[in-house]
């Protein structure tokens, strides 16, 4: 089964994707992540937008794809009066994972807000899936 999300997220902002369930027998994996401009053709913007298992303290434009917790980055630009985009993204799609998740804005040109669109996989964990998959989510939110 397909679950699908989308939504406006502003500069420096973070939204929550409510994933956990009393069980933590439902996992979830990336299928798609795609970033669209809030005014193509009307503003320039620079977004970087980050997919990630842990809460962040502070929004950055900064992408480490060493991070454990990353699940997903993007970056899409473009400029007043041209209406193309440019627009790179990489999710790390055999990732599994059974907690929220939380996805972030940065724009580094001009505090422009993006919209996404986000896909997830629903997958019924077994036992030793569902063990694995908290204990790594309860690991990455201690750090």
């Amino acid at each position: 089964m397909i679950k699908t999300f989308r939504g406006l997220i502003a500069d420096g902002g973070q939204d929550t994707i409510v994933l956990h369930t009393n069980t933590g027998s439902t996992g979830y994996r990336i299928v798609k992540f795609q970033l669209f401009p809030k005014s193509p053709g009307a503003a320039d913007y620079e977004n970087v937008v980050k997919i990630y298992k842990v809460s962040q303290t502070s929004i950055d434009a900064t992408v480490n794809f060493s991070d454990n917790t990353l699940l997903g980055a993007g970056y899409v630009e473009g400029y007043s009066g041209n209406a193309d985009t440019d627009e790179h993204t990489v999710v790390f799609d055999q990732e599994t994972f059974n907690q929220d998740i939380y996805i972030t804005n940065k724009d580094v040109s001009t505090g422009e807000d993006i919209n996404y669109y986000l896909e997830l996989e629903q997958v019924k964990l077994d036992l030793s899936e569902n063990t694995v998959a908290t204990l790594k989510d309860i690991r990455n939110s201690t750090q």
